[in-house]
């Protein structure tokens, strides 16, 4: 007997008195789930995904009204349950004919792998020979049960790195950013958090999708090889909607009707996944995509070139690149997701019913290549800015950007100045200070934007003085408190360490108060002369 994901118990959720409990997706309707209930972050990610995508397939609301109906009351199970039964054919993941996420040719020629190999941050076949899996050991999800191993499969397909020849990356590139909006309620319901990722068809506008076509979910006929020039695929070559349901790797979980421990979740599992084959040569996703849960970047003067989807980086999400994760410009090359583009249409006009704005939800791996250096999962600030007004709002964003990153800069290279003879030949890995900077001032720099927005029915392009001024000191404070913490309180030393200390803090006491970019943000701004510190 097959098993469907779209209709059988498969997904554990949070529950509001706080139980867990496997059941349909069809529950998201349930106005006592509040959440999915996944042991590891990026399945929990995936998860979202998953169900906003088939939302967005069986169930895209029409218009903007119809959103809000739909937000303000959930469909019944039953109605709901009815919606997924238009797509149950292609979420099969056991049985004969086509399974969900997997080829359709059982790569019965291919040899067997474990199904540890299905998770992003797993040592790679390499590091296994040549045992440098110091950190990631071995042998992790060794032992997975059927729907941690779909939902690691899955997860795999739509963050896939580069993984050797032929093993194609995902649609998004390796190690996506996702942006999702989640309510800040704290009764908002799982179907509100899905729900307000569901883009209405006067803003994203495609036609009625075939749900038995390979354009739509791959797949449901042969895989489209790779293995030659010319086999590319494009937007143009699928409906928008393959975008959610993107597979460029070949793949085939082999399940055992064997009982056994699952290593992921710890529990006892029916039906067991210990391996699974693979092949090279899956989809090739190539050209200007756009995800409409990913934001995305392109060089305004080179309009021919592809554009590029936001990744994680090292030093984790911060308020630095908070303006290209909210805000689209096409003259400054960026642009959001589309699903924060459809927040700024919906929230017009419909605050009350809305409640406290919502907040973004960002998340993604940090990945080198083929090796996964972290994962990233942040809550940010959403404004109801809207489309018109972004531009106006973007440009003196970027000045406070540009400020924080320079007085982090200076910052940074006095501490080290305190620390080493020769500065520029410091080692060593000194991100924590970068961390700690961004964490300490991040609430400052929403502040200043709150103010900024606000002034926008002026069309005032640039932070009053009043608000500038805060800003400004709080970067000063930020920096001095940073220094003395790790330059100054580390121990006296002797005179000649002391007197060395005492001069890197004067050099950036001087920036601060005197730097060529202070006095321009101070004459920009018309901020009143500020008495220097005495260091």
């Amino acid at each position: 007997m097959s098993k469907n994901l779209l209709k059988d118990p498969f997904f554990p959720f949070l529950l509001r008195d706080g139980t867990e409990k496997v059941l349909p997706l069809s529950a998201i309707a349930n106005a006592e789930v509040v959440d999915f209930a996944l042991p590891r972050a990026d399945f929990q990610g995936a998860a979202y995904q998953l169900a906003i995508g088939v939302l967005q397939t069986v169930l895209a609301p029409e218009d903007r009204a119809d959103w809000h109906d739909l937000y303000e009351e959930a469909p019944s199970k039953a109605e709901l349950q009815a919606a997924f039964d238009e797509a149950a054919h292609a979420f099969n993941v056991t049985g004969d004919g086509a399974l969900f996420m997997q080829d359709l040719d059982p790569l019965a020629e291919s040899k067997p792998t474990t199904v540890a190999g299905l998770l992003i941050e797993a040592p790679g076949a390499n590091g296994l020979k040549l045992n440098t899996d110091h950190f990631i050991k071995r042998g992790i999800g060794s032992v997975m049960s059927l729907e941690m191993a779909v939902l690691a499969l899955f997860t795999l397909q739509i963050n896939a790195p580069a993984g050797g020849v032929g093993h194609r990356v995902g649609l998004r590139g390796g190690g996506p950013l996702t942006t999702l909006i989640l309510p800040t309620a704290e009764d908002a319901t799982l179907w509100q958090k899905l729900w307000f990722n569901v883009i209405n068809l006067d803003v994203w506008s495609y036609d009625q999708p075939d749900l038995h076509s390979a354009t739509v979910f791959p797949w449901l006929a042969p895989t489209k090889l790779s293995n030659k020039k010319g086999t590319e695929i494009y937007a143009s070559d699928v409906h928008p909607l393959h975008m959610f349901w993107a597979m460029p790797r070949r793949m085939r979980l082999m399940v055992n009707e064997t009982a056994d421990t699952c290593q992921i979740s710890g529990l006892l599992a029916e039906q067991t996944v210990i391996e699974y084959r693979t092949q090279n040569y899956g989809g090739n996703y190539s050209g200007s995509w756009r995800h409409p849960l990913t934001p995305y970047k392109h060089d305004p003067k080179k309009p021919e070139e592809d554009n590029l989807s936001a990744k994680g980086q090292p030093g984790g999400l911060t308020y630095k690149i908070w303006d290209a994760l909210t805000l689209t410009d096409n003259s400054e090359g960026q642009n959001c997701a589309l699903v924060i583009e459809h927040f700024y249409q919906v929230v017009n006009g419909f605050e009350s019913l809305l409640g406290e704005l919502p907040r973004l939800w960002v998340f993604g791996f940090d990945m080198d290549n083929m090796k996964a250096r972290g994962w990233y999962s942040v809550s940010m600030p959403l404004f109801a800015i809207p489309a018109a007004q972004q531009a106006n709002v973007l440009r003196p964003i970027k000045v406070l950007q540009s400020l924080a990153s320079n007085a982090l800069w200076h910052c940074r290279t006095q501490i080290k100045a305190a620390w080493f003879e020769k500065p520029s030949d410091a080692k060593g890995d000194t991100s924590f200070i970068d961390l700690e900077f961004w964490q300490r001032s991040e609430a400052a720099f929403y502040t200043a934007v709150q103010q900024l927005i606000n002034q926008q029915p002026n069309a005032r392009e640039i932070l009053d003085a009043e608000f500038a001024n805060p800003w400004l000191n709080a970067l000063r404070n930020t920096c001095i408190n940073l220094f003395d913490q790790y330059a100054l309180s580390a121990g006296l030393g002797d005179q000649r360490s002391m007197a060395k200390r005492i001069h890197a803090r004067r050099a950036l006491m001087g920036w601060l108060f005197g730097g060529k970019d202070i006095k321009a943000f101070i004459s920009n701004h018309k901020i009143s002369t500020i008495k220097k510190e005495v260091a």
